[in-house]
């Protein structure tokens, strides 16, 4: 009977301490655009990894090639952290009902994404063609605001659905290609032969918002190394030294372009190096507006599904305990408290 006794004893304590290390571990998915390039970073240098075991846990860094396939993989459960955009945290995961924090508001689109066509120099040239773009996502977004601006809809063109993965490829073997899209893609496609570049976010600046999105009951020391790192691998980027370089460097080679190219993208990306300008940034009424906007477009869209009767469907809440929509199905969250004891504690 001991010996049962022992035995079970030893098989609870052995289910407690396997508990125990995996709840400790967390998994972070990234995809390749300029502005989250430094979650490479802070993975290859060791500085993820550093705060990690500051907190007493550890970090898994996956990269997904298929930018909105990562987000469904989160959405799924696989992941308790991924990199998005402001549109798509609201049209996937929240609207998917997993209730998610924007923890980290990294940069906006300052003319990182852009609107490029060949046989043609001016939005009014879409009229009538194809247009590639990866559907409902903030490209999407973009093309209808372009044409908005310029006096077009979207019936006056056709949107045709392609992986962000496939459109450089395409639009330099197309004759007739028109493509909206984010660097480094866009970079690529504009560096085509008879590539015009017709409309980018710097003409809807703080529209485009680029986020590190958690769940929402994840544990504060995951959060907590999370900022942490992002705020060390942000001083290096901002510095004029040989570790800065270095930084750059490597970040240019994941994305196959040349150092210049690359400090060429994080020009056209607003990037909050200081986490003061993030905080106010979040805190910020033009947040509200981008996302009244933003809301309403994926509404109008079909983006909330078939049981939303409105925009009000989710509620997206404010660091200023303000909401958006519904105030019982909250499940998009903009918290700048994390970022703000960044300040004080770099």
């Amino acid at each position: 009977m001991r010996t049962l006794q022992l035995t079970l004893t030893a098989l609870l304590l052995c289910f407690v301490t396997t508990f125990a290390v995996a709840s400790d571990r967390y998994r972070l998915a990234w995809s390749h655009y300029t502005g989250w390039e430094p979650w490479g970073y802070a993975d290859h240098s060791g500085i993820l990894k550093k705060w990690a075991d500051k907190e007493g846990i550890e970090i898994q860094v996956t990269l997904v090639n298929d930018y909105i396939e990562s987000i469904n993989l989160y959405t799924a459960g696989q992941f308790d952290a991924c990199v998005m955009t402001n549109m798509d945290a609201l049209t996937i995961p929240a609207v998917g009902g997993v209730d998610s924090t924007a923890l980290i508001v990294g940069d906006f689109s300052n003319g990182n994404d852009g609107i490029v066509m060949k046989n043609g120099s001016a939005v009014s040239d879409l009229k009538g063609r194809d247009i590639h773009l990866v559907e409902l996502s903030v490209s999407h977004y973009m093309l209808a605001r372009a044409l908005d601006k310029h006096g077009l809809s979207e019936r006056d063109v056709r949107v045709v659905n392609t992986s962000d993965s496939d459109i450089a490829a395409l639009f330099t073997t197309l004759p007739n290609a028109a493509v909206v899209t984010w660097n480094p893609p866009l970079q690529q496609v504009r560096n085509v032969p008879g590539a015009n570049l017709v409309f980018d976010s710097a003409q809807i600046p703080g529209e485009i918002i680029d986020l590190l999105v958690v769940r929402s009951d994840s544990s504060e020391r995951f959060k907590r190394a999370l900022v942490g790192a992002w705020y060390e691998v942000m001083q290096i980027m901002a510095g004029r030294d040989a570790a800065a370089a270095e930084a750059i460097a490597f970040m240019a080679e994941q994305t196959g372009a040349t150092v210049a190219e690359f400090t060429a993208q994080l020009r056209t990306t607003a990037m909050f190096y200081d986490p003061a300008e993030a905080v106010a940034f979040a805190e910020g009424e033009a947040l509200r507006q981008t996302m009244q906007q933003v809301r309403t477009f994926s509404f109008d869209k079909g983006l909330f599904g078939g049981t939303a009767s409105s925009p009000d469907f989710v509620g997206i809440a404010f660091p200023d305990g303000s909401v958006l929509g519904n105030k019982n199905n909250i499940k998009l969250r903009f918290d700048a408290d994390f970022m703000r004891a960044a300040i004080a504690h770099p």
